[in-house]
Parts: C-alpha cells; structure tokens; sequence
C-alpha cells in the first residue's frame, strides 16, 4: 500500500508475488468468511472491516459481499452498497465498493474477478452500476475502464464517501445490451 491507501500502482505484475496453483473461485460471503475478510484488510494495509457492519451486509438482500479463494485460501473480497435514495449528485442505486486483494496475489485477476461477478449481480436488478474513487486511485480507474465505467460528476462528498482534501469521482456503466 502507498501512503494514500490504495494498491500501489503496478500495472504488471511483481516477480516475488504468489503464483497460483489453481484456479481463483468467487463466491458469496457468509458470516464465517468475517475474519478472513478484516485479515486481507490488514495485511493490505487498510483499517480491518467493522464485524457488524460486515455481517449487516452479508445478510442484506440489496447488497452483495464475496469472496475470492485459490488454493483453499481467501485471498480477497469486495462488496456493493444500495441507497434507495439520491443524494447531492449521486443517485440512488446499486454502487460497487470496495475491492481488496492480498499484496501477494495482486495482478493475477482476482480484483477483476470479484469486479464482474459483482457487476453481474447489478445488473441483474438495475440497468446502471455506479462506482465513487478517489481520483487519485489509478489502479482502481484502470480496473474499471472494462467495463466502460465514465465519469458523470465530481464532488467532495458522495453518499457517505467524503474526500478530504480533494473531490471524488462518481462514475456510470450501464448494463450491457444482450446479443
């Protein structure tokens, strides 16, 4: 992690990280998955995720946690968050959260695929996916740019996300249209 927060910014990947033996499955997140889940917090760098608050949205209908495993192991998760209601320029709807890989497994696909299966999940209930990011977090932006994730407003706050110091993005991909 760099002093901001976020993944350090390497586009390929490192020499020393892990080399996976199998393949990485995602699947939803159960209570049982909350320890695992606040420990790649931790060795990420990041402020390990609140038990409850976890566990609140593990069981929520309108949101989505899970998981990503290889070799048996966790080695990284993300979420969505729904808000029933606008606010300021954020409209309501189904946002992805945060993404987190272990250092060690990084650049091996798995944020992209914690990142697609969350999407699928969105849009199978809404034609928009929005996202908030720093726009100081480029390894996040770029990760997002599949999916055809743009811009639609900057602001120093959005739902709960405040940016100190600075405005955060608020970007849109809409579902893609089946063949």
């Amino acid at each position: 992690m760099t002093g901001s927060g976020f993944a350090e910014y390497l586009p390929i990947r490192r020499q020393h990280e892990a080399v996976l033996d199998g393949p990485v499955d995602v699947r939803m997140a159960t209570s049982g998955d909350i320890h695992a889940i606040r420990d790649i917090d931790t060795k990420a760098g990041r402020s390990p995720a609140d038990i409850a608050a976890m566990a609140t949205a593990i069981l929520d209908e309108n949101r989505l946690v899970v998981v990503a495993s290889a070799d048996g192991n966790i080695v990284g998760w993300g979420k969505t968050h729904f808000w029933s209601y606008a606010n300021g320029q954020a409209p309501g709807g189904h946002y992805l959260g945060g993404v987190t890989v272990l250092p060690e497994f990084r650049r091996h696909g798995i944020a992209r695929a914690l990142t697609q299966v969350r999407l699928n999940w969105i849009w199978a209930r809404a034609d928009s996916a929005w996202y908030i990011v720093n726009p100081s977090n480029q390894a996040s932006i770029d990760l997002h740019r599949e999916w055809g994730f743009a811009e639609v407003a900057r602001a120093a706050k959005l739902h709960t996300t405040s940016f100190t110091g600075c405005v955060g993005l608020l970007l849109q991909a809409k579902r893609p249209l089946e063949d």
